[in-house]
């Protein structure tokens, strides 16, 4: 896959629609760090944890058997291990690592490991642009199967909860 900047516009849009739909972000100014963090790691650490390998097996089984189609989402599965691979790495550092630091209210903000995981988000979007591409912009054919769906509505649901779960840790907690 070859990295192509995010188009911010949509990534924008899209962190709108979701805050607009799902999220009290205007909540989060008076919960502690702590909370906050608490928040982050079973919402998203753990939904993603849930997420990802089932989202690989469906992209297994929908390559394997709709390999000849024009619509198959070719190198789907391998780029979601790929994925899965990164994105726990991530969340481990800030698991064992970031966010101890920063549940210590009287320390003040860790840049360097911040900058590191901004950077490392800035990753997760260019994957997230990689997914739109691979699947026609996550958009079914009329005859797909009913685990071709279920891959590409389990892809929008990761999708929303990484742009989220970006949203939060960079706007809200890392500002802190």
């Amino acid at each position: 896959m070859q990295n192509r900047p995010a188009d911010a516009e949509r990534i924008y849009a899209e962190l709108q629609s979701i805050i607009d739909r799902q999220e009290h972000i205007q909540e989060f100014d008076t919960w502690p760090k702590q909370q906050i963090i608490e928040y982050i790691v079973t919402r998203f650490h753990d939904v993603h944890r849930q997420q990802l390998p089932e989202l690989i097996r469906l992209a297994e089984r929908v390559e394997t058997t709709h390999v000849d189609s024009k619509y198959c989402p070719i190198g789907l599965t391998q780029y979601l291990v790929q994925i899965q691979n990164e994105l726990e790495e991530h969340m481990q550092k800030e698991e064992n690592v970031l966010f101890p630091m920063l549940a210590q209210e009287h320390l003040s903000l860790p840049a360097g490991p911040i900058q590191v995981m901004k950077r490392e988000h800035d990753d997760h979007l260019s994957h997230i642009s990689d997914i739109f591409e691979i699947t026609n912009d996550i958009q079914l054919h009329p005859d797909a199967c009913n685990s071709w769906k279920a891959l590409y509505l389990g892809l929008q649901a990761f999708i929303n909860d990484i742009y989220m779960h970006i949203f939060i840790e960079n706007n809200v907690l890392f500002v802190r």
